[in-house]
């Protein structure tokens, strides 16, 4: 499971430093396999390791996540692109836009890496909002509006 985790992490972490389409190959004991990335669809076809190491700089750990309500899609964010509840960024009050996060559930340790477009939340005691489609693949429990993450700054 830790290794399958790695491996999509990786994959994930490719997809945000080199956009587009790409192919990574790596070299088995038989056989050469291909990893392709789809960024349109933000999500590894093949999941495959890649031998690169990611520089993470832990930032919070029992960090208050909730998710975007579905009337905000199509609407501009304050770093002026569209939000879509279909990819996966999130909202964050001081963070830098642009800034790439891997938010880990703390309860199960699924995570998934995002990309800070918007300012908020605006509630009390929460810390990140995220896209639904992120939020929706880290929680355990989906009818849930929050859950405790932990947050790391991806460094380049």
């Amino acid at each position: 499971m830790l290794q399958q985790n790695k491996i999509v992490f990786t994959v994930i972490l490719c997809l945000f430093l080199f956009g587009g389409q790409i192919q990574a190959q790596k070299i088995s004991k038989k056989t050469t396999q291909k990893v392709a990335i789809d960024t349109a669809k933000n999500k590894a076809v093949a999941a495959d390791t890649l031998n690169t190491k990611l520089k993470l700089k832990a930032f919070k750990t029992k960090a208050h996540a909730s998710y975007y309500h579905n009337k905000f899609n199509g609407k501009r964010t304050s770093s002026g692109i569209r939000f879509s509840n279909d990819k996966y960024t999130a909202a964050h009050r001081k963070l830098p836009f642009g800034t790439k996060l891997k938010v880990t559930n703390e309860e199960n340790g699924k995570w998934v890496i995002v990309e800070v477009i918007d300012r908020g939340p605006f509630s009390r005691g929460r810390e990140i909002d995220l896209s639904r489609r992120a939020f929706m693949e880290i929680a355990s429990n989906k009818n849930s509006g929050s859950i405790n993450v932990k947050l790391e700054i991806i460094e380049n």
